[in-house]
């Protein structure tokens, strides 16, 4: 019995020793799945990843000026390509972890129709959206809005977040009736629905490809190569998919 525990201690040890922490700037919209990733993250490989939340646009910044971002998992396709192409990012790591669903949303129940009609009826005074400069779904969401004749009648009426998650909090306090967020921040699984929604057209914008990078203070790191392929597994895939990504 004493040889068992100590070979369990001994190889707890050993367990831990090999444990390592990795930084990881999160777009905001994948904040929900990635708290569910990281826990399921730590307790099958030991590593910790520390999430940081924000927009894709001002992580971009902050990773020129030095932040100890070791992964990025972006809002978009464009920014790990161009970190990587500016040499701030490893080459040959960047992949897509998932394909986001772009929704128009109120916290109102029977407030958005199932079409969308919402928008052309202007019955509303704040229409919010994340600042396209800096998120990619607030990008999307001007595309969306340009694609249906709507964008310069409802200008007006826009109401910017500095992220998705700001700018799902205008909507949820009633400071802005509707606006456009990620599927994943109204329709989180195991909880019940929130307020009413629309999934706007794939068609109407340009498709969200959201890409995973280690950046190169993550150069080296175990955890950071270790998070990389956990994000391809068929566990942390599972909870993407749960969360309305597309894999």
């Amino acid at each position: 019995m004493n040889r068992l525990v100590l070979a369990g201690v001994l190889s707890l040890m050993a367990w831990s020793a090999q444990a390592d922490q990795v930084q990881v700037a999160v777009a905001a919209n994948f904040a929900g799945p990635f708290q569910k990733i990281a826990a399921d993250f730590a307790a099958d490989t030991g590593h910790t990843a520390v999430a940081i939340t924000g927009s894709t646009g001002k992580f971009y910044t902050q990773i020129k000026s030095g932040a100890p971002f070791e992964v990025l998992l972006a809002a978009d396709d464009d920014t790990p390509k161009k970190l990587e192409d500016e040499g701030l990012a490893v080459k040959g790591q960047r992949f897509t972890y998932a394909k986001g669903t772009l929704v128009l949303w109120s916290a109102k129940p029977g407030f958005v129709d199932n079409q969308g009609q919402v928008l052309s009826k202007g019955a509303f005074n704040h229409l919010a959206l994340a600042n396209p400069k800096l998120a990619p779904y607030g990008a999307a969401a001007e595309q969306a809005l340009k694609a249906l004749g709507l964008h310069d009648s409802l200008l007006p009426k826009f109401v910017q977040g500095d992220n998705i998650a700001q700018t799902q909090q205008f909507i949820a306090t009633g400071n802005a009736e509707l606006g456009f967020v990620a599927l994943s921040q109204v329709a989180a699984p195991g909880k019940p629905a929130m307020g009413s929604w629309w999934v706007v057209p794939a068609k109407l914008y340009t498709p969200i490809l959201q890409d995973a990078t280690v950046l190169k203070k993550g150069e080296g790191n175990p955890a950071a190569a270790a998070l990389m392929k956990y994000l391809r597994g068929d566990k942390a895939q599972a909870v993407i998919k749960a969360y309305g990504y597309g894999l």
